[in-house]
């Protein structure tokens, strides 16, 4: 199949609004290996953890994300998906083949020879937004010069460079310093600095305490209920949250697949779902004013995940 360059640079609002739209942006988790192994990290990935081994299944499922229609924009992340060459490169060049838009999710710990090897370059060229984690968490385990390579093999591809740091003054303040030694004072013309949370999921669970209660008709709508997410493994997924992702939450949000077909399927299922539907749009909470759900709008929950799985379960028991 023939290499299809990027078409155009994507910025981070870019990608948020594409997230917005139902279905128009879709993730493939690539890996669950990832050899940085942050104390943060949402999804607990390890060096040891559990990679791609059939890739007749992993074909299968890039194949039914790549003919699910709408989709336009498709971020692959794990794990650290450059730690699986021959996926991320038949991945990259399938997804672009297709004329949809590549986000790549990376630690960057490719970086530190400062000259990555040419198959990592073929896949920054396909790449139109790369977000490179950059926080102190990711800083304890590369050294500034593998940041500084990552940051300068990113722009010199052509993509988008967007480097994600924990929401704090410091970490800003140390994200555009970096930027500015790796790239010079110009940097923002090419780069922006993403500010996230600290999730408390995976390794990064013992940072934060519980989430505090709060009654289910306060929930607004969902912000990642529009994005699918397939696995390599054989797994479709109605949302992109950590919890999810990693084989919790409702059933009803997880289909299983094994041909192109069945991911294909299981896609426009989800998407065609009402109730997941009124997440994204019309919100969590104010479907507890509907019968079906009217006991729990002033019931506790640890959050919308905690409603969401509530709203599923009584949906489904009829």
């Amino acid at each position: 199949m023939p290499e299809v360059v990027a078409r155009r640079r994507l910025e981070w609002a870019e990608v948020e609004r594409a997230r917005g739209v139902r279905w128009g942006a879709g993730l493939l988790h690539l890996t669950d290996t990832c050899p940085v192994g942050c104390a943060h990290c949402s999804v607990g990935s390890r060096r040891d953890g559990p990679r791609v081994t059939d890739f007749g299944l992993f074909e299968a499922m890039l194949d039914g994300l790549c003919a699910s229609p709408g989709l336009g924009v498709v971020a692959i992340s794990g794990g650290e998906p450059f730690a699986e060459r021959r996926a991320l490169s038949l991945a990259a060049r399938r997804i672009t083949a297709t004329g949809r838009l590549l986000v790549l999710y990376t630690s960057g710990v490719w970086g530190t020879s400062g000259d990555p090897p040419a198959w990592i370059g073929g896949v920054l060229r396909l790449a139109s937004c790369v977000v490179l984690g950059g926080d102190a968490f990711h800083a304890a385990r590369m050294p500034a010069p593998a940041f500084a390579g990552a940051v300068r093999a990113v722009v010199a591809a052509g993509a988008h460079l967007v480097c994600q740091v924990l929401d704090t003054p410091r970490e800003r303040e140390t994200a555009a310093r970096a930027l500015t030694e790796a790239l010079g004072p110009g940097w923002s013309r090419v780069a922006e600095v993403r500010p996230v949370p600290l999730l408390p999921y995976g390794r990064a669970a013992h940072f934060l305490p519980p989430p505090p209660s709060a009654p289910g008709g306060s929930f607004g709508r969902c912000p990642i209920v529009d994005a699918p997410v397939v696995r390599y493994d054989g797994w479709v997924l109605g949302c992109c949250d950590e919890n999810v992702v990693m084989g919790a939450g409702p059933p009803a949000l997880r289909r299983r697949a094994t041909t192109a077909a069945e991911v294909t399927a299981a896609l426009a299922e989800l998407r065609d779902d009402p109730l997941l539907t009124a997440f994204g749009r019309t919100g969590l909470g104010a479907l507890t004013a509907a019968e079906p759900y009217r006991d729990l709008a002033g019931r506790p929950m640890r959050g919308i995940c905690d409603l969401c799985g509530h709203l599923l379960a009584r949906a489904q028991t009829g």
